[in-house]
């Protein structure tokens, strides 16, 4: 019988999860996309990509809004080269429309920008096509490739696992769990299978199979065990309906059919938007703890437990600021409107979108405090359970490193 050491399991297995992952996500794919023509592109007419050449006119216009009020725009005429599609590098001309019924606060193209331009067939421009945006995806790109290969210098092996595991994550979120919202499947069996995923597969690929791979494991799965009951058990108070704004709506329309379940939207944005923070939480503090085990190595699981009680209230802190202050800051221009515009603090704060923003943040933030306690117990038992001898001996070699 061939007995493997450490190292060589360690690397069976991550081999093993990098399978797994390509299978979870093609088969889970062509699972749930079945019959989804999102992704396939629709019947409007796509955009294209384009240079600007030149500028050639700009015409004032005015818009009469009511018998007394008008407001004035401008249309901007110029030439550009099409960079993309079936036309590609054919010279055409544009026009870029400022009006108060849409954008009012328009930049000006000049010669040099790239931008996308739809063609105006069904609108009354005496020109073909017409200036939708500027491509802004190509400087997130750089961007991106700034922050891997940032990843890459000051992580090495690690920031290669991070970056892999991070592909793996993005992929099951766009090519299945999307697909299975869209496609009117279970919300909350695919919102949980997702997260039990991202985290078997990160934990695996980034630390490696061992014992704080586990105890992080099943502190993580606690946590978000409680994010969920959290929200469950308080649906039952606060009477969600879903309906949060008109992109609720439009969601519920989309596959009359099979509609969305706009209650399990909220529950997958809340577990999601929680696992990675209770993540962190997770493998923070049993990566402290084994450190201090081998540090110790004769300390006892009482010991253990209690020293992570007190990494885990630094970390608990500033890991719930963290969560709150995520879901202000990404809806912050809709909490100014709607203090702006909200005559009473009390009907302000009995809106359903803002209740769903503050149990969003306070089911995570429960979610990481029942973390701490529950992995500080796992890592005490898990660390403590063989003696060391004296001479220490690595305890599993993570992703095959000695």
């Amino acid at each position: 019988m061939i007995k493997l050491n450490a190292v060589s399991r360690n690397r069976i297995i991550y081999v093993c999860t990098i399978i797994f992952s390509i299978l979870y996500i093609f088969i889970g794919n062509r699972i749930t996309s079945k019959g989804l023509s999102v992704f396939l592109g629709g019947e409007n007419e796509a955009a294209v990509t384009a240079r600007v050449v030149s500028v050639s006119e700009k015409k004032e216009t005015e818009y009469r809004l009511s018998d007394t009020e008008t407001h004035s725009g401008w249309e901007l005429y110029f030439e550009a080269e099409i960079t993309s599609g079936e036309l590609k590098k054919s010279p055409v001309s544009a026009v870029q429309v400022s009006d108060p019924f849409h954008d009012t606060n328009v930049r000006e193209v000049s010669p040099g920008d790239k931008i996308l331009l739809i063609g105006t067939e069904e609108m009354e421009y005496p020109v073909p096509w017409l200036f939708l945006d500027y491509e802004r995806f190509n400087s997130i790109i750089w961007l991106a490739v700034v922050f891997l290969l940032g990843l890459l210098i000051f992580g090495g092996v690690k920031g290669l696992n991070t970056i892999i595991s991070l592909g793996f994550t993005c992929l099951s979120i766009f090519l299945v769990f999307i697909p299975a919202v869209l496609t009117g499947r279970n919300i909350y069996f695919w919102s949980i299978t997702t997260c039990v995923y991202i985290t078997l597969m990160t934990l695996l690929i980034v630390s490696g199979a061992n014992r704080k791979s586990l105890a992080a494991c099943i502190g993580c799965f606690s946590g978000t065990l409680a994010a969920s009951l959290t929200m469950l058990i308080s649906d039952r108070f606060i009477k969600l309906t879903g309906m949060l704004n008109d992109e609720s709506l439009y969601l519920m329309l989309m596959n009359p059919d099979k509609p969305i379940d706009l209650k399990a939207i909220i529950f997958a944005s809340i577990i999601i938007g929680a696992i990675g923070a209770i993540m962190d939480v997770s493998i923070s503090i049993s990566s402290s703890l084994i450190e201090v085990r081998d540090t110790a190595k004769s300390i006892r699981a009482s010991s253990l437990f209690r020293s992570g009680l007190r990494i885990g209230r630094d970390i608990m802190g500033t890991m719930s600021n963290t969560l709150i202050l995520a879901y202000i800051g990404s809806s912050l221009a809709l909490v100014l409107l709607l203090v702006s515009y909200q005559a009473s603090l009390r009907e302000l704060l009995n809106r359903e979108l803002i209740i769903v923003e503050i149990l969003q943040a306070l089911a995570g933030s429960l979610g990481i405090l029942l973390t701490i306690p529950l992995n500080s117990a796992v890592c005490a038992i898990l660390y403590t359970r063989t003696r060391q001898p004296k001479k220490h001996v690595a305890e599993e070699p993570e992703n095959g490193e000695e």
